[in-house]
């Protein structure tokens, strides 16, 4: 049975990649434009404007499998000080400081720097 489904790994790999570069994306244009709907607009070019313009480039990027590796590496980073600047000082634990999407995409994309992109991809590994 594993190894019919170990078959699929590519296209499991792909389907993550996708997924999460969405979401990624997603969270870019709330900040930047308010969409999906926010109360949190941040100033033209704060940190955390820096940071909505990094998620849409490289949440398109890692979507389509274009320069996944270099887009996840800086994806993942980004993800990393997001956790440690922001969420962190307020309480260590993900659950109580609402930082679980931030390690999450963090290491997902991690993965992505090693993993490659998987099926479906602009750019064959």
């Amino acid at each position: 049975m594993t190894d019919r489904l170990s078959a699929y790994a590519p296209q499991a790999l792909a389907v993550l990649r996708i997924v999460a570069a969405l979401l990624f994306f997603l969270h870019g244009t709330q900040k930047l434009f308010g969409f999906p709907a926010t109360d949190f607009m941040p100033p033209v070019g704060s940190i955390f404007w820096f940071a909505g313009v990094i998620e849409i480039i490289t949440g398109i990027a890692i979507a389509l499998g274009f320069f996944t590796r270099p887009a996840a590496f800086i994806a993942s980073g980004t993800m990393a000080v997001a956790y440690w600047m922001v969420h962190a000082p307020g309480n260590l634990f993900p659950a109580n400081n609402g930082g679980d999407a931030a390690i999450l995409f963090c290491f997902v994309f991690l993965y992505l720097v090693f993993a490659g992109p998987g099926a479906w991809s602009i750019n064959k590994r």
